[in-house]
């Protein structure tokens, strides 16, 4: 959805860059979370005093997980999906350095970013009635199935055009896989219905159109592929004690101007610049009539944060790499993190908001798109409750922020919180949210 017209002068195009930083997400996110504090949301009530039991509740999956072992906390990133059940990453890797033509530390990292990227712009919510069932019988359903079934769909050389390096993720290769096949190889069917099937093919379409464009980034043409993203941000790097050190706002910018092209035309723009993941926000135009249009759009990029939050650990794995700047990173606005607010009562649903809110048919639960303000106003308070709730939980703990990271309290609370009290509170629909989600196969 275009809000303003494509030329409108060096104001918009300003404004509309700045969407697209990080910075912009907590700034926007921040203002949002005022309105709730001063109990002027819409579709939400905040409820701070329960942050607490939240947080009790984090530290005690903490504890029985990792005890007081901070240290061996590992961040959030596509790995661990991706290892669900058990070990595949490493796995995989050890098979290439046995081969003959064993590839390099810098190989090894394309090729598992060629499958992180991919595998995390699968990750859209597939519902709760799809899983995946894998060789061996072990089912995987949501983000676990999507990540076990596009390693499955990488290691049998789905997404490369090149028969001498199946495992790669190249613009030609990418642009054979359509919805039937996308649907075979993810085992959809009438028993088995996964939401957004079309939609994240066509993501998958569009991300090959994005690498034969981006030359500076991927190569460009048929063979561009996403690892060579490694490429590029070693020329960004700088070398510190024989080790390179690439700021995060590089690699950022880097995935926020190559992706850009992926995202749906429907999406908002802003002086011709199609925007991704960013909303109107009614609350705000609603608290500040005079502003712009502009000026109440929320930016929440939440692919590109699991996209930054995925590639930056083999990089530092593997090759050693240091990242400056994590902290500007956000948490993930998606419905692992915001259930756990609303299940633990930190955000409720107002009784009387502007517009009654559709109930699901089976549960009862509410059911909406993403388009939708009170999904709005749930994601910019998430933001910021996560930092809330990590700023909170290290502090129980007698912990700085380089101690125990966001990356690590997503990894290890919050996301592993808002599942596991899911599947308490609601069994019956496998563990989902507690707000059902219409998606389109490319926010959540």
């Amino acid at each position: 959805m275009s809000l303003l017209p494509s030329n409108p002068g060096n104001a918009l195009a300003d404004q509309a860059a700045y969407l697209r930083t990080l910075p912009a997400i907590r700034e926007r996110c921040t203002r949002v979370h005022e309105l709730g504090q001063q109990g002027k949301l819409q579709y939400f009530d905040y409820h701070q005093d329960k942050e607490a039991e939240a947080v009790d509740f984090c530290l005690s999956i903490i504890n029985r997980d990792f005890g007081s072992d901070f240290a061996s906390i590992p961040p959030h990133g596509r790995w661990r999906h991706l290892d669900a059940g058990r070990p595949r990453v490493e796995p995989l890797v050890a098979k290439w350095e046995a081969t003959a033509n064993s590839p390099d530390k810098k190989e090894v990292c394309r090729r598992l970013i060629d499958l992180f990227v991919v595998s995390v712009l699968l990750d859209a919510g597939a519902g709760g009635a799809w899983g995946y069932v894998e060789d061996g019988g072990q089912r995987f359903s949501r983000s676990e199935g999507l990540g076990v079934a596009s390693f499955d769909m990488f290691a049998q050389g789905m997404f490369s055009s090149d028969p001498n390096n199946p495992h790669q993720t190249d613009a030609k290769g990418l642009a054979s896989v359509g919805a039937p096949a996308l649907a075979k190889a993810m085992q959809v069917s009438d028993s088995n219905p996964m939401v957004g099937l079309e939609g994240r093919a066509e993501l998958l379409i569009r991300l090959g159109g994005a690498l034969k464009e981006g030359k500076e980034f991927f190569g460009g043409g048929e063979t561009a592929r996403i690892g060579n993203l490694v490429d590029f941000l070693e020329a960004q790097s700088v070398t510190s004690n024989g080790s390179h050190v690439v700021p995060v706002a590089a690699l950022w910018a880097a995935l926020i101007e190559s992706l850009n092209p992926i995202w749906p035309p429907s999406r908002t723009s802003l002086a011709g610049v199609s925007l991704g993941d960013v909303w109107p926000c009614e609350a705000l135009r609603q608290a500040s009539p005079g502003e712009s249009e502009a000026d109440i759009l929320v930016p929440f990029h939440k692919l590109t944060g699991w996209t930054t939050y995925s590639v930056l650990e083999p990089m530092e794995k593997i090759l050693g790499w240091t990242f400056e700047g994590k902290d500007q990173l956000t948490g993930l606005p998606e419905y692992r993190n915001g259930g756990l607010l609303v299940d633990h009562g930190i955000l409720t649903l107002k009784v009387n908001p502007p517009t009654p809110i559709p109930v699901d048919d089976k549960y009862g639960l509410p059911k909406i798109p993403p388009s939708h303000p009170a999904i709005i106003e749930w994601r910019a308070m998430t933001v910021i409750e996560l930092d809330r709730l990590a700023e909170q939980i290290r502090s129980k703990l007698g912990l700085n922020t380089t101690q125990l990271t966001l990356a690590q309290v997503l990894e290890s609370a919050t996301w592993k919180g808002g599942r596991e009290i899911a599947k308490v509170k609601r069994p019956q629909t496998g563990g989902g949210p507690p707000i059902e989600i219409v998606s389109d196969g490319t926010v959540f």
